[in-house]
């Protein structure tokens, strides 16, 4: 960086009669410089000190001179303070989305601030890893619990948007949870793993539990998580799904009963309840998740598998139930094959199963926004 001084010494071209008293402080010292100034650019001529930026033409006055916390207020246009400071941050995968950075993270980490800045809000979104469908008449697994404070965007289960991090100087602990682990044939499903924004020593935890794994023949009901996972129909007996965990998700769809049918009822998702199942043996479908735009472009997240169908033909009765949006799962029907995995980073479910396995839950997600520039 270039400076230069320009001081009264360079005044020749004035006549000496038509100067009287002592010259003004902008007079005896303007620091010209490519740069703008900042907090830590000490003026050895203290308040009134100007300094000229000479590829932008701005002019700024120091209004306070204390040693590396100087104010310089633009005096080019009449308005603004010393040059705006942004947040800065490390961890996760970084990108940018017009004056913001976001950090991604789709594994555990650390997310540091280094420079708090002049706006200290941390907008987050926290998605805990998907629960597995059931095996042998299984509901689907449920989403994983989704909480966020971006831009009035909701959170799960029809909760309001939260309250965005005041940062400070610090680490903060990042845990992206686990989709839960398939099923073996006759199993019930397996919930996923919380994920977390912490900051040891203070308040600030923000936790989404993992979504509930589907039921299964024995036993049949689904089981609780941030999203709750579907029931499944045991011995041919009505069930309830999982509940849903408040501003996170919503319930499991309930087995109606009836023997038979052997089949399976929805996974809740983040923005909807699973569906329950029929008594001609079809599938409930899964609840859908919840889309959101903290990245810069709307990715829908955190959606519940789909229930088992009874038969294995193609009309009613062998109907499976389809995966709620958000990276969930289908379930199968009579005959099919394992169900697949839910997408991970999405806290999707997996479907359930008629007489198979069924796939992993899809891992959880966390993810920081804040103003850089």
């Amino acid at each position: 960086m270039s400076q230069t001084k320009v001081t009264s010494d360079l005044i020749t071209s004035v006549d000496a009669s038509k100067l009287t008293g002592s010259l003004p402080a902008s007079m005896n010292e303007i620091t010209k410089s490519t740069s703008e100034p900042t907090a830590t650019t000490n003026p050895s001529g203290g308040v009134g000190t100007v300094y000229l930026r000479t590829t932008t033409g701005e002019m700024y006055c120091c209004t306070d001179a204390t040693t590396n916390a100087n104010v310089w207020t633009n005096i080019g246009d009449g308005t603004g303070a010393m040059p705006y400071t942004g947040m800065v941050g490390t961890g996760g995968t970084i990108t940018t989305d017009g004056d913001y950075k976001i950090h991604t993270f789709n594994s555990s980490g650390t997310f540091q601030v280094t420079t708090v800045g002049a706006d200290p809000e941390l907008d987050y979104l926290v998605i805990g890893g998907g629960g597995s469908g059931g095996a042998s008449h299984g509901g689907g697994g449920g989403g994983g619990g989704y909480r966020n404070s971006y831009n009035s965007e909701t959170s799960g289960g029809g909760g309001s948007s939260e309250t965005a991090i005041t940062a400070t100087l610090n680490s903060y602990t990042i845990t992206v949870g686990g989709g839960g682990s398939g099923a073996t044939y006759e199993g019930i499903g397996d919930t996923g793993d919380s994920s977390s924004i912490i900051h040891s020593g203070t308040s600030i935890d923000v936790t989404s539990l993992g979504g509930g794994g589907g039921g299964c023949n024995s036993p049949g009901s689904g089981l609780t998580g941030g999203s709750g996972g579907g029931s499944g129909t045991q011995n041919g007996g009505a069930n309830t799904g999982g509940s849903g965990t408040a501003n996170q998700g919503y319930a499991g769809g309930d087995s109606v009963g009836g023997h038979p049918p052997y089949n399976g009822a929805g996974g809740g998702g983040a923005g909807q309840a699973g569906s329950d199942n029929n008594t001609a043996g079809d599938g409930g479908n899964g609840g859908n998740g919840l889309a959101s735009s903290i990245t810069g472009s709307s990715v829908t997240r955190a959606g519940g598998g789909g229930g088992s169908a009874s038969g294995s033909g193609s009309g009613s009765g062998s109907i499976i139930g389809t995966a709620g949006t958000g990276g969930a799962t289908d379930g199968n029907k009579s005959g099919g094959s394992t169900t697949t995995n839910g997408t991970d980073n999405t806290g999707g479910g997996s479907g359930g199963g008629r007489d198979s396995s069924t796939g992993n839950g899809g891992s959880g997600v966390v993810i920081i926004r804040y103003k850089f520039q």
